[in-house]
């Protein structure tokens, strides 16, 4: 059993790692993982050239680490938010239920 389980951990690991390996950056791209906000910059850019933004940031990070920073801050508040919202209809669920099956008890 246990060269099973050794054999399982590399088949995991040969196929997290393999594909990354396999996969190169596109000739004249920035990264391989680009963001679309980017890609999205660059294609209005050369649609229309003259076209100007209708607004400006409110708040320009200082570097792309903080920038990362925020994004990841923004996203687990957001799941916080979810998770929190999701224990709490699940906790009223079943404590209707609960109440529910304690009135059919007591009924009997």
């Amino acid at each position: 059993m246990k060269l099973r389980s050794w054999l399982m951990w590399a088949a995991i690991v040969l196929l997290t790692v393999l594909p990354l390996c396999l996969i190169s950056a596109a000739p004249g791209s920035e990264g391989l993982f680009g963001g679309s906000d980017d890609r999205a910059q660059q294609a209005i850019g050369s649609l229309a050239p003259h076209y100007k933004p209708w607004f400006a940031p409110v708040f320009a990070p200082a570097s792309s680490e903080i920038a990362s920073l925020l994004f990841a801050l923004q996203a687990a508040i957001g799941a916080g938010v979810i998770g929190y919202w999701l224990g709490l209809s699940v906790a009223r669920e079943r404590a209707r239920n609960g109440d529910a099956a304690a009135r059919d008890q007591r009924a009997d």
